[in-house]
């Protein structure tokens, strides 16, 4: 996963000339200690840079240029240290290109009672400043997240680390490719889509490989990169005996590293950061890759079966939004239903690619029969998902707009045998309940693939769709199917 200290977040102050240079020399005083006190926030992963303060229409016109014309710039907080006209905002914020956060704070935590005078009021007009830049953006009908509290606050910092990760997010999904080995499952609707379209909306490409292009990599891997490979998956997994060295199925466990090395050695020679396949589609392939596909994704990529392009780019940017946080995420089917009352479930698997960063205990590896696409036995680690609350977040195409769905559930311990199953499995219960939850997901038009989050909250995917100007509907112990209908209903008219 990538470093996100290496990514930077612009802390741009706003003023004018109105109150002289002593006022405006301690306003640059006041915007470098916070935006250093906030660069070494331990809540905070990327780089907060101080910019000078801005006081004219040029200035802030350029200072917003040059956050869109660099690298890594991930988006910029904008503070009223003072008044600042805001109509000097206006060709600025035509101009940008990055998203916004408006932190409403000011330098001083408490009012000074007994001494305040009018120079201290005039320095410190963070109350009306952000207030009239806060108006020129709603006029401007700019989307931004708005924190307020003090600067020192760790509540303050929590709220920017949330934004800054998904900053992060939306930077990467407007410079990644997606590599679809071969077409999507045959007559399936929801994991197909407009990928023109989708280039369009959120910047990144998919385009398709031949499965065969792919193989030709697999063949070239060595002998010995996949003994180094053996050796890593017999110190990380529980491997079952027919895998062990001298075993029977050894040969199994040989072909799924190399075509686990064979992926990786494509993704990296491709530049790509998600791909998906189909077991419809495996021409010149010995196996379907399922311990592969699974620790590519604990490597951060993306993935989504069956060819679902969309549900491949979420896996890999809701793990980079989560870089270096407990617990993990990962491409999810809702496979089936426990409709025992009073405590009804979901079962949450799918044939092999689920991502260990969910696993709660030891991790097997193993060989089974699939049933389905017609090859030799895949490898696959099985293992149980662990208890505590999460996400299901699908990313939908509706033909004239994208829509983000979320529901939060909250999974149960795996306390069953599961003897029969050897795939990864979670249990979970929808919000607010099994009945709601699963009518209002099939009302919003969510799909039978979805991104499983153990660490990320919905605020998170809140900031991604504000950022990305797209639709969003949330099921959660709030919902009501009756306000859902009515929100879809508005939302379509918003939208249309």
């Amino acid at each position: 996963m990538l470093n996100l200290k290496s990514f930077e977040v612009w802390f741009v102050t706003g003023s004018q000339h109105l109150y002289g240079e002593e006022t405006l020399r301690q306003v640059d005083e006041h915007s470098q200690i916070i935006a250093g006190a906030l660069n070494n926030a331990p809540a905070i992963p990327v780089k907060i840079v101080f910019k000078p303060v801005v006081k004219t229409p040029d200035e802030i016109l350029a200072i917003c240029k040059e956050a869109n014309n660099t690298p890594n710039c991930v988006g910029i907080i904008t503070w009223m240290h003072t008044f600042s006209p805001a109509k000097m905002w206006i060709r600025g914020l035509n101009a940008l290109q990055v998203p916004i956060l408006h932190l409403h704070t000011q330098f001083n935590r408490d009012i000074p009672f007994d001494t305040i005078d009018m120079d201290f009021m005039n320095l410190n007009q963070s109350a009306h400043g952000d207030r009239e830049f806060g108006h020129i953006v709603s006029k401007m009908r700019l989307n931004r997240k708005v924190i307020v509290g003090h600067w020192q606050d760790v509540s303050v910092h929590e709220k920017i680390n949330i934004w800054a990760r998904v900053a992060v997010g939306r930077y990467q999904m407007q410079n990644m490719k997606i590599v679809r080995f071969g077409d999507n499952m045959r007559q399936v609707a929801v994991t197909d889509g407009d990928k023109v379209a989708a280039e369009m909306k959120f910047g990144f490409s998919v385009n398709t490989h031949a499965v065969g292009d792919l193989v030709q990599v697999i063949n070239q891997i060595s002998d010995a990169e996949i003994g180094q490979l053996i050796q890593e998956y017999e110190d990380s997994y529980e491997l079952m005996p027919s895998l062990k060295k001298n075993g029977e199925r050894r040969d199994s466990l040989i072909e799924a590293a190399r075509i686990e090395l064979g992926l990786k050695a494509f993704m990296k020679e491709g530049a790509y950061s998600a791909y998906t396949n189909t077991f419809e589609d495996l021409h010149g392939m010995r196996q379907l890759p399922g311990i592969g596909s699974q620790r590519m994704m604990a490597a951060g990529y993306g993935y989504g079966g069956e060819g679902d392009w969309k549900t491949s780019a979420m896996v890999h940017i809701m793990k980079l939004m989560a870089s270096g946080m407990k617990g993990g995420n990962t491409f999810m089917e809702d496979y089936t239903y426990h409709f025992k009352p009073n405590n009804t479930l979901v079962l949450g698997s799918h044939m092999l690619e689920i991502c260990p960063s969910i696993a709660a205990g030891k991790v097997k590896c193993e060989v089974h029969p699939l049933g389905i696409g017609g090859k030799e036995d895949p490898v696959r680690l099985v293992f149980n998902a662990a208890a505590g609350p999460a996400l299901n977040v699908s990313l939908v195409d509706l033909g004239n707009r994208f829509r983000l769905i979320v529901n939060e559930v909250e999974a149960v311990e795996v306390t069953e045998s599961f003897q029969k199953l050897p795939t990864a499995r979670a249990l979970w219960k929808p919000q607010p309940d099994m009945k709601i939850g699963l009518e209002a997901w099939i009302l919003a038009g969510g799909a039978h693939h979805t991104v499983y989050s153990q660490n990320l909250t919905t605020e998170y995917i809140e900031d991604l769709a504000d950022m990305l100007n797209t639709e969003l509907v949330v099921i959660d112990t709030t919902t009501t199917i009756r306000s859902l209908k009515n929100e879809l209903k508005i939302n379509e008219v918003f939208y249309s």
